[in-house]
């Protein structure tokens, strides 16, 4: 059985030389019931990293970016919170206590953070240190351990490790400029609506080595979008995304971090920097922010600066120009809202949307077919797949993950909690869906719906069966059913250990047996829509495919059986996928 935690510290790592004196800080200092999970990402800790039954230790012999690596840190932990850390820092004693005591379901918090001076350089010959930096070339010539003013000509050097907070270098408050770059922010804290606020207090911004919301909200927010790139923003991203969609992003002034900062030329950040990295996640973050695209966001960015203001930048002549065009787009975004809502308001209805879940190994030209059929749709389109996606709507992924019965549900289970409509429907990769599909509306809440109206086409030839049963690529239902089946399912397979015969008995359709294995007792209904769905068999099918009556060894289970070249609404198929 997993254990479950309160708050799990994920720290995706890359040639970090400090990442297992990190990892004993937080094991050391935790007080409550806390995990540690280390992405590494693309290189083995050196030093090693000890054994402990509250760490888990994962390794990416190829990197996957640091943005993808806290995602996939993110999905692993088996707790309410998660907290982001870099991979050069201490903590407080009990931080963790001090979190999650103080933690609420709209928060994004940040502790007090100092620097931390994780060592000296010393010289050899005359002993003379200084602070961290890069592998130095000659004795620099300053501190109280220089007794002569000659030149020291000496050439090895040893480090001397300190690993502690700077406490005169403390910071609380941040904010973005008006190209939406991060910026330190010491005078908030005097205002006084904001002292009056206490050990809990806003913050604009954030400075992104450290934060920490609940796991439902890091996945509802895509806080760390990998379209952004492996890294860059992060700060920025995390304030704008909490603030605008109705969060709030505080300081927790009852506990503490120290992180390490890397300025110096050749003592600079692990993953490659370049400039096209870094311009992409700036344009990305002024695309979004500046024109209020965010899909989450109930605010314009118009309405965080208001909240602040006056802001250093925004509110000076430099930022005439900017602050303009985020008020006129916050008027846009406003108007919008109010059709939206009045919209809403008249029409009533429950929302649909569409789950949609791939391993990535599909024939492109198949997939690609498929995907442009599911968003004629128009709906809302919630994503899973085995690599980063960007073309089917909000994704998750599964980088590591390898195609299993195991897999297959946990997918399932991350587009349904991504998912915000109140209706799904689920679309496999490897489905042609007619528009007809989705004009269906559930009558019942508790109830799982069918579409029998499907042809399960022989791609090689065209060929195409149908008989009478239930399948789990047209069933559509109330979200909140299918989520409350699949946490169920999740569950009992984690408890009893994935086997085929298991997953054969428990069954791919809810509602559709009555085998003592069934994860609930509620029913399944068929209904048909005008035009058929296509399941598409081809040579990378997770289940069999069956072309004659003969395969079934019970009769009852190929009731109706009929045989085309013809699908009714389908007749050019073969056209969509040139």
């Amino acid at each position: 059985m997993i254990k479950k935690y309160d708050l799990a510290v994920v720290i995706a790592a890359r040639n970090e030389e400090f990442l297992a004196r990190t990892v004993e800080s937080i094991l050391e200092n935790k007080r409550g019931n806390t995990q540690v999970i280390v992405i590494c990402d693309g290189s083995w800790p050196d030093p090693p990293v000890k054994d402990n039954p509250d760490l888990t230790l994962i390794y990416h012999a190829v990197s996957v970016g640091q943005r993808a690596a806290c995602n996939e840190g993110a999905k692993l932990a088996s707790a309410e919170y998660i907290m982001k850390l870099d991979a050069h820092c201490i903590v407080a004693e009990g931080f963790d206590v001090a979190i999650v005591e103080e933690m609420k379901e709209d928060y994004t918090m940040i502790p007090i953070m100092y620097n931390l001076h994780a060592f000296n350089w010393r010289c050899k010959k005359c002993g003379n240190e200084w602070y961290q930096g890069a592998i130095p070339t000659e004795c620099l010539e300053t501190g109280e351990s220089r007794k002569k003013n000659e030149a020291c000509d000496s050439t090895e050097f040893e480090r001397v490790i300190v690993w502690e907070p700077r406490w005169h270098r403390k910071n609380t408050h941040y904010r973005f400029d008006e190209n939406l770059k991060f910026q330190y922010w010491g005078a908030l804290k005097k205002r006084p609506e904001i002292e009056k606020q206490g050990v809990i207090a806003d913050s604009m911004s954030a400075q992104g080595s450290c934060f920490i919301l609940t796991k439902k909200k890091w996945f509802e927010l895509n806080i760390c979008d990998e379209n952004w790139g492996s890294w860059g923003q992060q700060g920025t991203e995390v304030a704008c995304k909490t603030w605008l969609s109705g969060g709030r992003l505080v300081i927790n002034k009852r506990t503490w971090y120290a992180h390490m900062f890397r300025t110096q030329q050749g003592f600079g950040f692990p993953y490659p920097q370049s400039g096209r990295q870094m311009m992409h996640a700036r344009s990305t973050c002024s695309d979004i922010f500046f024109n209020n695209k965010y899909e989450k966001q109930i605010y314009p960015l118009s309405w965080l600066i208001n909240k602040f203001k006056p802001i250093p930048d925004w509110h000076d002549p430099k930022g005439k120009e900017a602050l303009q065009k985020v008020l006129e787009e916050g008027e846009k975004f406003n108007k919008r809202k109010e059709v939206k809502m009045t919209l809403k308001i008249h029409q009533n209805k429950p929302t649909k949307g569409i789950i949609y879940y791939t391993d990535n190994q599909l024939n492109l030209k198949i997939a690609r077919a498929c995907q442009r059929k599911i968003k004629e749709s128009s709906l809302p389109i919630f994503s899973s797949s085995l690599k980063p996606m960007n073309n089917m709507g909000e994704n998750v992924s599964f980088n590591t993950a390898k195609r299993s019965y195991l897999t297959y549900f946990r997918q399932i289970l991350a587009a349904l909690e991504l998912c915000t409509t109140d209706i799904v429907f689920f679309c496999e990769h490897d489905c042609l869906y007619h528009p007809s599909h989705f004009k269906f509306t559930p009558p019942r809440k508790d109830v799982y719906y069918y579409n029998d109206n499907w042809w399960r086409l022989r791609f090689e030839d065209g060929h195409a069966v149908h008989y009478d049963t239930h399948l789990k690529i047209s069933l559509c239902c109330y979200r909140e059913l299918a989520l409350q089946h699949h946490r169920k399912l999740l569950d009992k397979l984690t408890k009893e250990g994935v086997t085929t015969n298991l997953v054969m008995r428990i069954g791919f359709e809810p509602g559709t047996h009555r085998r003592a294995e069934r994860i609930d007792d509620f029913k399944a209904e068929g209904w048909k829509s005008e035009y058929p769905i296509i399941d598409i068999r081809h040579e990378g099918n997770l289940t069999a495919s069956r072309w004659s009556q003969d395969q079934f060894r019970n009769q009852r289970n190929c009731q109706n059986w009929k045989e085309t070249k013809e699908i009714p609404g389908w007749e050019n198929w073969q056209k969509l996928f040139k």
